[in-house]
């Protein structure tokens, strides 16, 4: 763990090379001395998790390591230029990957306003990871019986409205969406489950909304509910 100290001048020395550096341009080793330093503890730390067989105890490692790239994170998108940065894409992943949302998406807010890249070894854009990952944890978390905070999906759903992506990624994530707030917002369930089927009929939503059609026949009063907010590709 980086000391205060260093953390703070790492935190100043990405906000001022990514400041100075022309909005779309890479900042790496030669242009920034705080990127030197985090991208050499980046190589070192996934050369770690290489050896790790585990998912499980990737996870666990990625959950050790990630605060030591928080100040650097922080500094760079303080300096809100866009400049395309490799290690941004990886703390993002590694962020999703250990359920921290609160930390993920603010970072790919910054990456997709910017129209940033991933780095070269992930097979997705951002908006598809962005949208998929969460959407899967939250699948897997309901069919576990576990909770999953429905304001991460509304969120991811908000970030990535506007990106293009597969339509089965989008109709996944308006399943597990749908499938989430069956029990405290039918209506609105429904409405997602519903979506998810335009968008791919074989997304597995179909008995979901076949119960909660009948669900929704014997409820008294009124539950139609209200269009969800226009968003791109919804």
């Amino acid at each position: 763990m980086p000391s205060p100290a260093l953390e703070h001048l790492m935190r100043v020395q990405a906000a001022q090379a990514t400041a100075n550096a022309a909005p779309g341009a890479a900042v790496d080793r030669s242009t920034s001395q705080a990127h030197a330093l985090i991208r050499a503890k980046l190589d070192t730390d996934r050369r770690r998790l290489k050896l790790l067989q585990s998912v499980e105890r990737k996870i666990d490692a990625k959950r050790e390591l990630l605060p030591d790239y928080e100040a650097y994170v922080s500094g760079v998108i303080a300096g809100g230029q866009g400049v395309q940065d490799d290690v941004l894409g990886y703390v993002l992943c590694w962020r999703i990957d250990v359920g921290d949302f609160a930390g993920a998406l603010p970072i790919a807010r910054y990456v997709l306003t910017h129209n940033l890249s991933m780095p070269d070894r992930f097979q997705r854009t951002t908006a598809t990871l962005v949208a998929e990952e969460p959407a899967e944890q939250a699948l897997k978390a309901y069919t576990a019986g576990k909770p999953f905070d429905v304001a991460v999906l509304r969120e991811v759903m908000d970030v990535t409205g506007p990106y293009d992506m597969p339509d089965q990624v989008r109709a996944k994530l308006h399943f597990a969406l749908g499938r989430l707030l069956a029990e405290t917002e039918p209506g609105g369930a429904l409405v997602y489950l519903r979506r998810a089927v335009e968008l791919h009929d074989k997304v597995g939503a179909k008995k979901d909304i076949e119960q909660l059609e009948r669900r929704l026949r014997h409820l008294p009063g009124d539950h139609a509910a209200p269009e969800p907010p226009p968003q791109g590709g919804t």
